[in-house]
């Protein structure tokens, strides 16, 4: 019998840039938390790259425990890249992600397959109740968020947070181009563009306590302002085929 307060399956992934620090605990308390929101469960890790011991950590993980998985890239990619990756090899229906530095909880994922479970969306978006960022890129994420607004009529709270739960189903056809920091800004975008529904939760987020954090880095942010305005003019040119550029989020059967 299907318990009612758990989903029926679900694939949890999360990107890992030399995130040695985090991956084993991260990953443990993953095994411990989805018990209590899937009935069945894999864990997926993206290693973008890593220059650390992060794939070797990695392999040693998949090696202990046959719910584990890895997809290795063997150059770092970008964040949206690793996305890209991770709902690539998800198996079931619903998928969910964090980022790899602990800074969302596993277990508040619950928080949003409540809400899925009540039915009537396709994906549910966290929120950060409380951001646990320096000044500097909380700034940034309200400038970002007031832009995504005006220029796409993207009306989420907390664009980027690294804390949502998808539908698998509702992503094939879906084309994305961003492989940096834009990615979830535009996989938002062309969700809405189709119709989808989209509902936002909020979610506890906490400080980083390991490892170095990258969004902030000046690359990082002028790729994610050429993908802004790359897909906004592309728009406002020919909107049909704007909407169909990019790589298939989903492999193609």
């Amino acid at each position: 019998m299907t318990d009612p307060a758990r989903v029926q399956a679900l694939s949890y992934f999360f990107p890992a840039h030399n995130e040695e620090a985090n991956l084993r605990d991260l990953v443990e308390e993953a095994l411990a938390d989805l018990p209590a929101i899937a009935e069945a469960f894999e864990v997926i890790i993206v290693d973008d790259g890593s220059r650390d011991a992060t794939p070797t950590i990695a392999d040693e993980l998949v090696a202990a425990d046959p719910r584990v998985r890895v997809v290795h890239h063997p150059r770092n990619r970008g964040y949206g890249a690793a996305l890209r990756s991770g709902f690539g090899a998800a198996r079931h229906d619903v998928i969910a992600f964090t980022d790899g530095d602990r800074q969302f909880r596993v277990a508040d994922l619950a928080r949003l397959t409540a809400r899925y479970r009540e039915g009537g969306v396709d994906a549910v978006v966290g929120f950060r109740i409380r951001r646990a960022d320096p000044l500097i890129r909380t700034l940034y994420a309200r400038a970002y968020r007031l832009a995504t607004r005006i220029f796409f009529g993207l009306r989420v709270t907390d664009v980027d947070c690294a804390c949502k739960v998808i539908r698998r189903d509702v992503l094939r056809g879906v084309a994305v181009e961003s492989e940096g920091a834009f990615f979830s800004a535009e996989l938002l975008i062309k969700l809405r563009a189709e119709g989808r529904e989209i509902v936002e939760v909020g979610v506890p987020h906490y400080p980083r306590v390991a490892g170095s954090p990258t969004g902030a880095r000046p690359q990082v942010i002028f790729r994610a302002i050429r993908d802004f305005w790359s897909l906004r003019i592309r728009l406002w040119l020919r909107r049909d085929r704007a909407l169909g550029r990019g790589a298939p989020i989903l492999p193609l059967d």
